[in-house]
């Protein structure tokens, strides 16, 4: 079976006596799909949000197991772009693209993708996550700025993104998106926030299903609370010393906790999964 390739089995009318014999069927299931040392040996990834938080580790996990990375991010947060850039090259020996400049503009999206296949060939993987929020205690105090911002960056940007890197994305390649746990409790305090990213969810299953037959999954990871810079830059006081303790498992998560999600959807791991969402959230249960 090639990579990227689903199993083709040839089954024929066949019956046993309870419990059945693994042994006995015609074909046998596959029990055992052998992975190479670097699950994404060989893989080019492009990631939004690449410099901190969430998008840092998916960053640093995935050059861990093999492959080239492409990050975007504000020109503001250079800084850690270029540290994550240093531990890509320095600790992985693998290739970090730094991609500055706003998402929510058109050609910024273009151009993201069209440097990464300039520089780096191709696009295995996309990992669609970068994103803002701003905490107001009701609809009524949500700025039509903020709003148009949110959802630009949020959920507008990922259209564009991915609409630009399909035409370059080959056979069992991947893209996944990064929604929240907002996305299924919502949030009175991030409104605009959590209705970008019930978007996420339904733009992530609509687009999985209009690419089975190109054989490029679509999936999602809805993290709960996350210690990130996203955080410190929402929150104040009191709130963020408490950030997180009100989940089941009584604290915030890290990005290195979020991280192995996008592995396992960005590998052979999850080949007989698309259009789904993976909830690292603390215990949370959520529908859906």
């Amino acid at each position: 079976m090639q990579k990227g390739e689903e199993p083709k089995k040839q089954r024929k009318a066949q019956s046993q006596r309870m419990p059945g014999l693994e042994i006995k069927m015609k074909p046998r299931p596959i029990s055992l799909n052998p992975q190479p040392s670097k699950k994404l040996g060989g893989k080019v990834a492009l990631i939004t949000g690449g410099d901190s938080g969430i998008g840092r580790a998916v960053a640093l996990l995935f050059a861990s197991e093999g492959a080239n990375i492409a990050i975007s991010y504000l020109p503001s947060e250079a800084k850690d772009a270029r540290k994550v850039q240093e531990l890509v090259e320095r600790e992985f020996n693998m290739e970090c693209l730094l991609l500055p400049g706003d998402i929510r503009k058109l050609r910024q999206c273009e151009k993201i993708v069209n440097t990464t296949i300039k520089k780096l060939g191709k696009i295995d993987i996309l990992v669609n996550n970068a994103a803002t929020q701003t905490e107001k205690k009701s609809l009524t105090e949500i700025p039509d700025a903020q709003l148009v911002a949110t959802f630009e960056t949020n959920i507008l940007s990922m259209f564009r993104i991915t609409k630009s890197a399909l035409a370059h994305m080959k056979k069992g390649s991947c893209i996944i998106n990064t929604t929240s746990v907002t996305a299924y409790r919502g949030s009175p305090s991030l409104i605009d926030y959590s209705a970008t990213k019930g978007a996420i969810v339904t733009f992530t299953r609509s687009l999985a299903h209009s690419l089975i037959s190109k054989n490029i999954r679509v999936n999602g990871v809805a993290p709960g609370p996350i210690w990130t810079p996203l955080i410190v830059g929402s929150f104040k006081g009191k709130k963020v010393a408490e950030f997180g303790s009100d989940v089941p498992m009584g604290r915030a998560g890290e990005p290195a906790e979020v991280a192995p999600c996008f592995l396992f959807l960005a590998s052979q791991d999850s080949a007989y999964m698309t259009g789904q969402i993976l909830h690292p959230n603390g215990g949370e249960i959520v529908n859906g």
